[in-house]
Parts: structure tokens; C-alpha cells; sequence
């Protein structure tokens, strides 16, 4: 699949230079990020002794024309009660903000680029790996 949305640690292992994410956002055509995952980069930056450094490097990934900030709204949080219904019936949690990105996936047709296996559990969501 040629358009994606990524999970935190999609992000992170890019910038670890990971083969295998550098690969795909390379070779992909559009790159979702939602607000879930940029909360979740800009706390771990807080947390972090290079904030100035990696907020300009998220920045600049963002302005690529290949990105966009992907937005949440009443068909999302359908999604999202979906997913936790399904999941709540496995016996199989997951956090409640991977929740939210697998939401963000399916609701805009996207495939999810994640390195998390628990997103296996979701039905109907398509994984990028």
C-alpha cells in the first residue's frame, strides 16, 4: 500500500536510520501522522536533552508534501469504539492511544506503519511492516 499512517515508533525507527522504515516512508506515496502520535513524539522530546533538535527535525518532516496531519472526528471515534468493543471480547487490551492510531488508519483508508505487534489483534486494520 502506497499510502500510510504512522505509529510513534515508525517515526523513531526512521530516525534511527532503521532500514526498513527508512525504506517504506522512502517508497511511499502519502504519510498520515494524527494528533495522537505528534502528542506522543512532542512528550517524549520534553523528556528528552535534544527537544530544540528534534522538534526542528519533526518540523521539517512535516512540511514534506508527502505528509499531513491527519484529523480525528465523529467517524474516528466510531472506529475506535469498534476496535475497543472487539478487542474488550478477544481479552486482549491494548493502550488506549494505539486505539486511537489504528481508529486514525481505518477511518481515512490508510495502512498503519508500526513496529507494535499488538496491533495484529484488530480486525479490518491493514499493517505496513
Amino acid at each position: 500500500m502506497k499510502r500510510i499512517l504512522i505509529d510513534t515508533n515508525a517515526y523513531a525507527a526512521f530516525k534511527r536510520d532503521d532500514p526498513a522504515a527508512v525504506s517504506i516512508l522512502k517508497t511511499v506515496e502519502y504519510i498520515g501522522i494524527n494528533i495522537v502520535v505528534l502528542g506522543e513524539l512532542l512528550s517524549g522530546f520534553k523528556g528528552g536533552s535534544k527537544e530544540a533538535k528534534n522538534k526542528k527535525e519533526l518540523e521539517q518532516f512535516l512540511d514534506s508534501p508527502r505528509v499531513d496531519i491527519v484529523q480525528m472526528d465523529e467517524e474516528t471515534a466510531e472506529f475506535y469504539a469498534e476496535i475497543y468493543r472487539d478487542l474488550k471480547k478477544k481479552g486482549s487490551p491494548i493502550p488506549s492511544n494505539d486505539m486511537w492510531v489504528a481508529a486514525s488508519a481505518m477511518r481515512h483508508g490508510l495502512a498503519l506503519l508500526t513496529f507494535d505487534e499488538h496491533f495484529e489483534n484488530i480486525d479490518g486494520l491493514i499493517l505496513r511492516k
